[in-house]
């Protein structure tokens, strides 16, 4: 069984970080470690929370695990708090990434064309230095334009959206990847390019709903596919449909919570999508 490691935060109640990335993973054949980056009592969309920093625990965790040879095939960051979060994340990577582990850096970090609240204007250079030791990440949009300092638009194009996936591969990252791309009413999707040049789009039903929390789950099915085995493209697609399932059984749900999407109860429909792909991919390689 493959073994991760997901450095973000925890909060304790609400759909979002580590309380979606240990389940879905989990669930999807993967042992998931974590190192959370602090503790919150609820996430902050809520009226009110408590946070308590653990910044200061990155480091002697890490030290913990490398004196006693505990490797990790996977290593994927959400939401960091901080800049000095950041470079303690740099750090662990240089002591835990190498070439036979895969590192995907989900940037958490804004939405809608601005930054979260809790965040400066220098904080995305101190996340671009993250992205520049990753071999995928994740940006939407709005992330990658404040990652490459390219003017964020509304309505654009695919020369847009290209140009800012050459933009990205400049940090450093081998495979850059953009989600809630658009091109045309009623379809959302994601597109990829790396460094060889390879491209990948898919895209599928534009829900009107919004929900806390799906980016997490999108990021947290892609590490658990491709450490699964599948290919990047098949991950993503995969991703891409079980977030519009899960975004749909909330809408539906008469117990459905505002402040995160319900995933919980399409966990078996993950797991059954996800023996199929793997089943297909299969059926290819022995063609």
């Amino acid at each position: 069984m493959k073994r991760i490691v997901t450095l973000q935060d925890i909060s304790c109640v609400g759909r979002c970080s580590i309380t979606v990335a240990l389940p879905v993973i989990s669930a999807m054949g993967v042992e998931c470690g974590i190192l959370p980056t602090a503790v919150l009592s609820n996430h902050t969309m809520f009226k009110t929370f408590t946070c308590k920093d653990l910044t200061d625990q990155i480091d002697p965790i890490a030290k913990a695990w490398a004196s006693q040879d505990i490797t990790f095939d996977g290593i994927y960051t959400g939401y960091l708090a901080s800049g000095e979060q950041c470079q303690e994340v740099v750090n662990f990577f240089e002591q835990f990434s190498n070439s036979g582990n895969l590192t995907l850096v989900d940037p958490a970090m804004a939405d809608n064309g601005k930054l979260y609240p809790a965040f400066d204007d220098a904080f995305p250079a101190e996340m671009a230095k993250v992205c520049a030791k990753a071999d995928i990440i994740l940006p939407n949009i709005t992330e990658a334009c404040l990652l490459t300092g390219t003017e964020y638009r509304t309505e654009y194009d695919e020369a847009y959206i290209d140009g800012l996936l050459h933009k990205l591969l400049e940090l450093g990252c081998k495979t850059a990847v953009i989600t809630g791309v658009s091109y045309e009413p009623g379809k959302l999707g994601v597109t990829y390019l790396d460094r060889s040049g390879k491209r990948f789009s898919y895209f599928t039903r534009h829900c009107p709903q919004s929900y806390h929390g799906t980016g997490d789950l999108y990021a947290s099915t892609v590490l658990g596919g491709i450490m699964r085995g599948l290919p990047l493209g098949d991950s993503l697609a995969l991703a891409a449909d079980f977030v519009v399932a899960c975004i749909e059984a909330t809408a539906s749900s008469k117990a459905a919570r505002w402040y995160g999407v319900e995933f919980e109860s399409q966990i078996p429909e993950l797991c059954r999508m996800l023996e199929e792909r793997l089943a297909a991919s299969e059926r290819l390689d022995q063609a």
